[in-house]
């Protein structure tokens, strides 16, 4: 996962190969996973997944750092991991898909809307 990081930096620019390296040693630990789309052997477009469950939303895929190259965008590519994710879910046996996207990303708001998700509320953070 570590040769996808520059992919990764087009959504997180500041993160360094060491903190991703940190932070993907203990994500994996909690089954973390990517799906990917390339292009010959270029890597376009990117989505961890996490299984897990809430009582809210019951057994859950959690779509993360979901990520298209920038020269690949409105090329289809974040639909073929939308309806990836989607077959995986259900093959997991998950009864939703969750993700995050910042409040101003309003093209990624209205991507996945197109993709049939809902707003629900605000995720909320806290600094420690």
């Amino acid at each position: 996962m570590m040769a996808l990081s520059p992919l990764l930096r087009q959504l997180n620019v500041t993160l360094t190969d060491e903190y991703i390296e940190a932070c993907l040693e203990d994500m994996i630990a909690h089954g973390y996973r990517m799906a990917v789309v390339y292009d010959g052997d270029q890597c376009v477009g990117l989505s961890g997944v996490w299984v897990t469950t809430k009582f809210y939303s019951g057994k859950y895929l959690e779509m993360d750092n979901v990520v298209v190259d920038e020269a690949y965008r409105s090329r289809g590519i974040g639909t073929i991991l939308s309806e990836f994710v989607t077959e995986l879910a259900r093959t997991e046996g998950c009864v939703t898909i969750m993700l995050d996207a910042w409040l101003t990303n309003e093209k990624a708001h209205a991507f996945y809307e197109r993709q049939g998700f809902v707003k629900r509320g605000f995720h909320f953070l806290k600094s420690l």
